[in-house]
């Protein structure tokens, strides 16, 4: 069955940042879509101008390439859904499009969203139990069913590819970090789960060395030390006593933009608060200078033109890495525990 709009989670508020980005690059591939974006609704429904099939669109594109999405699926509405059987509708609608690896129960990122998703959670046993039944759950299938419920009586069905979709349901991990001496723990360490993946342990091991900049009061610090990293903490402010005890963490009192370090080192992290094109040429000198090979920063965006002004930032940022003979992969997401940023790896290849 054609499934006629590809739905994108996405922080509330860029909306129109990431139907833009999905727009331009299906255009990029030859396809024209148009998409509505309604502000502060967490979502984004995109369609194919010729009326094609979403997969269509999931098969130009990789989530991991996109900004502004966390978490997508291609998929068709179910609306006037009966308050006192919404399970048969759904899987009637499924029966057309599975099997699958497994059932994700969703609703959008909101206030009123997150009282649907206490539905959710009543319904997702009784979903699960009705899909064995219909034989429609199955091992290693190639795709998994989304229910995206937008209220009591509508929703969205549909599918993602197992290997060209989200980490987490919706683009929200789960992360439990008890002491951690910040909020902006949970950024680097969602960064690290996302960007890294299954190569974590190879690419962050114990025994390396790494640079915080910006460090106080400590959290990035704070995650890298318990890892097991070397880290050199930079900043004029003081580091909680959490992040000092986290491991081998050496605290230098020098401001971020003018300190240099006495050698190479595996790791930059870094999350100053500055504009972005002040923050973006410091990263460029560490890497053209050779001061490091792999770094996790973050981008402060601007309140207009936020997915242009990134995009331009991050094509800048890796021409110029590049023209100084260094070959460099990119990736960039605005991440859940972001807020008004985008979250940037950039590794030496």
């Amino acid at each position: 069955m054609p499934l006629p709009s590809l739905l994108l989670f996405c922080r509330p508020g860029f909306e129109a940042d990431c139907g833009a980005e999905v727009v331009e690059r299906l255009a990029a591939h030859g396809s024209a879509a148009w998409c509505r974006a309604v502000p502060a609704s967490a979502l984004v429904e995109v369609r194919l101008a010729d009326g094609g099939d979403a997969r269509q669109a999931m098969r130009c594109l990789r989530l991991d390439d996109l900004v502004f999405a966390r978490d997508w699926f291609a998929g068709l509405p179910l609306t006037d859904l009966p308050a006192t059987d919404r399970i048969t509708p759904v899987v009637a609608a499924a029966r057309t499009l599975g099997p699958f690896a497994g059932c994700l129960l969703q609703h959008p990122d909101t206030g009123e969203g997150r009282s649907v998703g206490r539905l959710c959670r009543l319904l997702q046993a009784r979903i699960d139990l009705a899909l064995l039944d219909a034989k429609l759950l199955r091992s290693g299938a190639g795709e998994r069913l989304h229910v995206l419920f937008l209220e009591g009586t509508r929703a969205f069905v549909g599918v993602s590819p197992c290997a060209n979709g989200a980490r987490w349901s919706m683009g929200i991990p789960r992360l439990r970090l008890p002491g951690a001496p910040s909020r902006s723990a949970a950024k680097l360490e969602e960064a690290l789960l996302h960007f890294l993946g299954e190569r974590l342990g190879t690419l962050l091991r114990p025994g390396m060395s790494a640079i915080d900049l910006g460090a106080a009061p400590g959290g990035w610090t704070w995650i890298l030390a318990r890892r097991g990293l070397a880290v050199t903490a930079v900043d004029r402010g003081a580091l909680a006593p959490a992040a000092l005890d986290a491991g081998a963490v050496r605290h230098l009192r020098e401001d971020a933009f003018t300190f240099r370090p006495g050698r190479a080192v595996d790791w930059l992290v870094c999350d100053v608060v500055d504009k972005p094109a002040r923050v973006a040429a410091l990263i460029e000198r560490w890497f053209l200078d050779g001061w490091c090979r792999q770094a996790i920063f973050n981008l402060k965006l601007p309140m207009k033109n936020r997915y242009r002004d990134a995009a331009t930032l991050l094509a800048r940022l890796r021409a110029v890495i590049e023209a100084g003979g260094a070959r460099v992969h990119c990736s960039a997401r605005q991440l859940y525990h972001d807020r008004e940023e985008i979250t940037v790896w950039l590794r030496v290849e």
